[in-house]
């Protein structure tokens, strides 16, 4: 990995914890100038974020590998960062609520700051890796997840407000307690459906590799058992009428089932995906 990005990828953590820092201060201090701030950062930083996964792609190929900078942890890693300031920036584009940025982009600036702490030298590809459908299976995975990650920090804002004193003092810059609960299960549909997408391009991704759709291999039987938790989050909301309180509760439990599927398994149980790391 060349200087240059290296140097902007160390950048890019701390400007995302900076972002962090400013929506903090908009719930604390209620002036939206820290707000504005906390936008703008995350804007310029998410857009040198991409100019820094794009030119780690251009050095494998510099390198003689040429391929897709998905291929490891510390790159999916930089990846699952990306993805998370970059549906967040959607999500405050379209709801105009900036509180929401104070419990997202910690994820965003924790993902970073653990890839920062894993091997960063580009790797030729395993044979496993050499394949046009690992890009497909990667994007929808981790936009997947991205989603899950909002309903993850919505879930928060959610559990810790207090409907029954009314939002006040750090409360007030936050989302009702209704809009939440729409979010959240918004946010939950839309990461349910990439990671259903992310499944199937995977199983024809694996197909290709060792000729079988599905080998119950650790990492793909733990996919599905987020899938299946977030299906029952979805069925308890849509056919039970579970709101609030409840779907919250399933929601946070969820992502402790995406990121078991993501780290846990690769340092618990091995498997066919061992090379992810």
């Amino acid at each position: 990995m060349t200087v240059d990005s290296s140097l902007l990828l160390g950048l890019i953590t701390f400007a995302y914890f900076g972002a962090a820092l400013a929506y903090l201060c908009l719930l604390i201090f209620k002036k939206q100038v820290f707000g504005a701030l906390g936008f703008w950062v995350t804007l310029i930083t998410a857009l040198v974020h991409t100019v820094a996964i794009i030119l780690r792609w251009l050095e494998s190929y510099q390198m003689g590998l040429g391929h897709a900078p998905f291929s490891n942890l510390y790159e999916s890693l930089v990846f699952f960062a990306w993805t998370i300031a970059v549906v967040y920036l959607v999500l405050e584009y379209i709801y105009k609520n900036r509180a929401i940025g104070a419990f997202v982009l910690p994820l965003a600036f924790l993902s970073l700051a653990y890839a920062g702490l894993q091997p960063s030298e580009i790797q030729p590809l395993v044979p496993a890796l050499k394949s046009n459908w690992l890009i497909a299976h990667v994007i929808t995975c981790f936009l997947g997840y991205a989603g899950f990650a909002l309903a993850t920090g919505l879930a928060v804002m959610y559990l810790i407000g207090r409907p029954e004193c009314g939002q006040t003092g750090f409360f007030s810059r936050l989302p009702s307690q209704a809009i939440l609960d729409d979010l959240i299960y918004q946010t939950i549909v839309i990461g349910f459906l990439l990671l259903t997408g992310g499944i199937i391009t995977g199983a024809i991704w694996a197909h290709m590799a060792w000729g079988t759709y599905w080998s119950w291999d650790p990492k793909e039987t733990w996919s599905l058992i987020t899938w299946f938790v977030y299906a029952a989050v979805l069925h308890a909301r849509m056919v039970r009428g579970w709101a609030g309180r409840r779907i919250a509760v399933m929601a946070l439990a969820g992502f402790g089932c995406v990121l078991f599927t993501y780290f846990g398994v690769n340092m618990l149980l091995p498997g066919l995906h061992s090379y992810a790391r």
